[in-house]
């Protein structure tokens, strides 16, 4: 489908009658843009450049940007659509198809930054706090709301998981029918929370670069016209949901960017918006760059690194790789927004790099044990980089810092399962209580 994203007429107030209807709010987006080659296109479900077939995201009108204010924002819902007037779609709540995500907690952690070397302030960003208890609750919100605008009527992804419990958690909500593909070896938790909704879920004997390869040719089909793959077709929509985790910190931080960023890297797409957001806020004046700029800083696991080793590698020309390892939600072994994420930190002057499975475990049970957030172990590998990156200099300790917690532990329990349990088990008497040691 090419329709373009369409915005309610506006409609002329009669000042004088009660019942009078205020204009329909419009989108500030203005197309699409080739990241590669510059070229723009209309905002259709369009996801790759006709000229150099580079990928698209969305192109704003300026002007439009810079009308919103900090005060419009602070009146708005509490959720990611006080963002709206910065977003390319759901400008008119009768439009959206969403669970109302967003204004996740920031969390001070204070014991986690003397655990990983820090002495300036720590802040965790945990969005395990969303409906389905992912970061892409958020993606899935503004991808559906133009799914909608652009008159599909059934929705889709391919998902290691998280995409796939929003979607058709998405989709129950709003009434339309749901297919999403996976591979058949996902953690019994997500496969689980993605069947509760109702929808169709295929599992896919393969890798999730087998499966985003086929949800591809799908949308090229005959019976799959009026699907919406969120992280296909409509792409460049769901990838602008990003940046409300962006906008969030830094109003959550009394409206100023940290000095440094750390974020967990499956295509690489979440750093590059977030990065994009502090952009975006900094160039229509909502907030100050901090002095020095912002860094940003991307983790992997060591079972899915390409970006990582890409960038270790000096280069931008990313090999995929077959994913292993236990954090499955990041296991993307050919990223497409690879090269783009690996420009963002250069740019800022940050870093990447990776954790093995057993430093993967050892984050999550930090995390929990100086937070109490529980994080699945895209969030495990997140913390494991910190205290890597503290540790080789990359990250100055001295300097304000946020890492992003992007998923709920109770997902992956079994990354943990064998590590953790009862510290006694006991007979119920305060004899067995005495002979445990609890009494003294």
């Amino acid at each position: 489908m090419t329709s373009a994203v369409s915005t309610p007429a506006a409609t002329t107030p009669a000042a004088t009658t009660p019942a009078a209807t205020a204009p329909a709010p419009t989108s500030p987006a203005r197309g699409l843009i080739c990241r590669a080659c510059g070229a723009e296109f209309p905002l259709a479900a369009q996801h790759a450049c006709y000229e150099c077939f580079g990928p698209l995201e969305v192109a704003y009108d300026e002007a439009a940007l810079a009308r919103v204010t900090r005060a419009q924002i602070e009146a708005g819902p509490q959720n990611i659509w006080r963002y709206a007037g910065l977003l390319p779609a759901g400008q008119d709540p009768a439009t959206r198809v969403t669970l109302d995500p967003g204004l996740t907690p920031l969390v001070s952690a204070p014991a986690l930054a003397a655990a990983v070397g820090l002495r300036a302030p720590l802040w965790v960003k945990d969005d395990s706090a969303n409906p389905t208890h992912s970061f892409k609750d958020r993606v899935v919100s503004v991808a559906l709301t133009a799914a909608k605008e652009l008159g599909f009527n059934r929705f889709s992804c391919a998902s290691t998981g998280n995409l796939a419990n929003s979607v058709a958690a998405h989709a129950a909500r709003a009434g339309v029918p749901s297919i999403v593909f996976i591979p058949a070896d996902l953690e019994q938790g997500k496969i689980i929370t993605t069947a509760v909704y109702g929808g169709e879920l295929v599992a896919i004997e393969g890798s999730y670069d087998d499966v985003n390869r086929l949800c591809s040719e799908l949308v090229e089909t005959d019976e799959f016209e009026d699907t919406a793959f969120v992280n296909v077709n409509v792409r460049p929509f769901y990838a602008e949901g990003s940046k409300t985790l962006g906008y969030e910190v830094a109003e959550q931080l009394g409206w100023r960017i940290p000095a440094q960023v750390v974020i967990p890297m499956a295509s690489g797409e979440l750093l590059t918006k977030v990065d994009k957001a502090f952009s975006e806020l900094v160039e229509i004046g909502l907030v100050e760059a901090p002095e020095g700029g912002w860094a940003v800083f991307g983790a992997q696991s060591e079972g899915c690194n390409p970006i990582a080793t890409a960038l270790h590698a000096d280069t931008d020309v990313i090999v995929p790789v077959k994913p292993t390892g236990i954090a499955k939600s990041l296991n993307i072994g050919d990223p497409a927004a690879g090269p783009y994420a690996i420009e963002a930190v250069k740019r800022t002057g940050g870093w990447m790099d990776y954790a093995n499975d057993d430093e993967i475990r050892e984050g999550i049970r930090v995390l929990a044990e100086t937070t109490g957030i529980f994080a699945e172990t895209a969030g495990g590998t997140t913390i494991a980089v910190l205290k890597k990156l503290v540790a080789s200099g990359k990250i100055d300790p001295a300097k304000e810092t946020v890492v992003l917690n992007t998923g709920e532990g109770l997902k992956t329990l079994d990354a943990v399962a064998g590590q953790v349990g009862p510290t006694h088990t006991i007979k119920p008497s305060l004899r067995g209580a005495r002979e445990a040691g609890l009494l003294g």
